[in-house]
């Protein structure tokens, strides 16, 4: 079965950038006391190499293997090292409770799998560490500058406000910004941006 991913990530061009997301960007001061961190469905490894590069012990997941390639060609190329690891997010399990920290920025996955995807970002995470994200909305159908083109594999602020609901929320976001990374993501966007820390409040 040909894997989309693989054959999108196999250009040279790093086809989303190969600066980090803006939201990771601004957040990671509360990443500052959180030195093992997990990044999911992290493609060309924009988002990991950043944070290797602030002095994090990053371990980038991803299930297209250019990804990862591409991956460790940033991190040489900024003089980091960041582990990789092939990962389907769906069906492979997840080392559980052995990260400080855990992002995802622009992971989109079937309506169906969306919260066995989060239950496992989350299980990633110790005890007190961070979980941090950024992704399309289903409203983002409508700005056509990026991500899926279907609602399917978007997500709905209320899903994930109920996943989180028992755990203390430093922050969440539901609406527009502008983002420009790369050929793929260019213009404003509809976005749902989350931290928690997995320290249940209920």
């Amino acid at each position: 079965m040909v894997n989309p991913w693989n054959e999108r990530f196999g250009a040279e061009q790093y086809v989303y950038g190969e600066e980090p997301n803006e939201f990771i960007r601004s957040q990671a001061h509360r990443l500052q006391n959180h030195k093992k961190v997990a990044a999911f469905a992290e493609g060309e490894g924009r988002n990991a190499v950043y944070l290797a590069s602030e002095g994090h012990e990053v371990t980038a997941y991803d299930y297209a293997l250019n990804g990862l390639r591409k991956t460790e060609a940033l991190a040489d190329q900024n003089g980091v090292n960041v582990n990789t690891e092939q990962k389907d997010l769906i069906n492979d399990e997840v080392p559980t409770a052995e990260f400080d920290a855990a992002i995802m920025v622009f992971g989109h996955f079937d309506k169906k799998d969306q919260k066995t995807v989060f239950d496992k970002l989350l299980s990633s995470v110790k005890g007190g560490g961070i979980l941090m994200m950024e992704v399309y909305s289903e409203d983002q159908v409508r700005y056509k500058t990026g991500g899926p083109k279907t609602v399917n594999m978007l997500y709905h602020p209320g899903d994930l406000l109920k996943w989180i609901e028992d755990y203390k929320i430093l922050h969440f976001f539901y609406g527009e910004k502008e983002r420009k990374e790369g050929e793929l993501h260019t213009g404003m966007g509809h976005v749902v941006q989350l931290i928690l820390q997995k320290e249940k409040v209920k």
